[in-house]
C-alpha cells in the first residue's frame, strides 16, 4: 500500500512541477513582450519566475524523497498556452491588458491544477501541507495579477 501512495504522490507533485515550469516559460515571455512603460509588470513578473523556481525546488525534493524521477518537461496543456498566447498576440498586439489577461489565464490553470491535487486521496499530510501552503502563495500572485488587469481594462 505504502508503494502505491508514493507513485500516487510523486505523480501529483510532478504534475505540480510541470505547471511551475509552465509558470516559469509564461511570465519569461510575458516579459519579452512587455513594452517600456511597462517595467512595473517586469519586476512583477521576474518576482512570479523566482516564486515558480522556489515551488518547483520543494517540489523536486519531495519526488526525490519518494525515490521517484522528477519531471523535467511542461504540460501538453501548458505548451497549447503559449501557442495560443502567440497566435492572440499576432492579432492583438503585445499590449499591457492582453499580457495580463494571459497571466491570468495562466494563473487560474495553477489554481484549479493546486485544487485537482489537494482533492487526491492517499496524498501525505506533509505534501498535502506543501501543496496547500503553494496554493495559497500562489492565489496571491492571481489576485495581484488580475487587479492589475481590472485596472487596465
Amino acid at each position: 500500500m505504502k508503494m502505491e501512495n508514493n507513485s500516487v504522490n510523486a505523480e501529483i507533485l510532478n504534475d505540480l512541477i510541470q505547471i511551475s515550469n509552465d509558470r516559469v516559460e509564461g511570465y519569461q515571455k510575458a516579459i519579452e513582450e512587455l513594452h517600456v512603460e511597462d517595467a512595473d509588470l517586469k519586476s512583477l513578473f521576474v518576482e512570479m519566475v523566482r516564486q515558480s523556481h522556489r515551488h518547483k525546488a520543494a517540489l523536486v525534493k519531495e519526488v526525490q524523497v519518494l525515490g521517484k524521477e522528477p519531471e523535467s518537461g511542461t504540460t501538453t496543456s501548458g505548451k497549447i498556452y503559449r501557442t495560443w498566447m502567440d497566435i492572440k498576440a499576432i492579432f492583438t498586439g503585445h499590449d499591457r491588458e492582453t499580457v495580463l489577461n494571459n497571466c491570468e489565464f495562466g494563473e487560474d490553470a495553477a489554481q484549479k491544477a493546486y485544487k485537482m491535487a489537494l482533492e487526491e486521496d492517499g496524498l501525505s499530510a506533509n505534501l498535502r501541507s506543501l501543496i496547500s501552503d503553494q496554493k495559497t502563495e500562489l492565489k496571491t500572485s492571481h489576485d495581484q495579477i488580475k487587479s492589475l488587469r481590472d485596472k487596465v481594462s
